[in-house]
């Protein structure tokens, strides 16, 4: 995965304008931090990091909304009712969704971004889903397994 080593901050900052908002710091930082992360990241987790530098949660909530609103971000429900997020700059996001894994047991959340999965559907039958948006898988992680 792209870390953001591979995005200078005036790249970042170049993101933010292009996609119509103003680059604050906190806005910076909140996708310096997602583009940094090897898997999608909730509010409570970049809150944790975040509060004792100096940013306030709840500007750190409407960053996270803005930059998703404006197709920065990508935000994923991933069936326990807690938003996460993760950033669409790199390659991965770039060409499509991609499945993502949570763990049952001890909860680590993981892209399959290499992982390609297929749907076969027969012609003769109806289509019943129109377009897929989120693969989302749940099992034991090789740690717990």
């Amino acid at each position: 995965m792209v870390t953001s080593n591979d995005y200078t901050e005036d790249a970042l900052q170049a993101m933010i304008r292009q996609a119509g908002l103003r680059c604050t710091t906190s806005r910076t930082t909140v996708l310096a931090r997602l583009a940094r992360a090897n898997a999608p990241l909730s509010h409570a987790d970049l809150s944790e990091e975040l509060v004792p530098q100096g940013f306030d949660q709840a500007t750190i909530y409407r960053n996270l909304t803005d930059l998703t609103e404006v197709g920065l971000l990508n935000r994923l429900d991933l069936g326990d009712h807690i938003w996460r997020f993760e950033f669409r700059g790199d390659h991965h996001h770039d060409d499509g969704e991609h499945p993502h894994f949570m763990c049952v047991d001890c909860g680590e959340i993981s892209c399959l971004a290499e992982i390609e999965i297929k749907m076969n559907r027969q012609d003769t039958s109806p289509a019943l889903v129109a377009e897929i948006s989120e693969i989302f898988l749940k099992g034991r992680c090789a740690k717990c397994g």
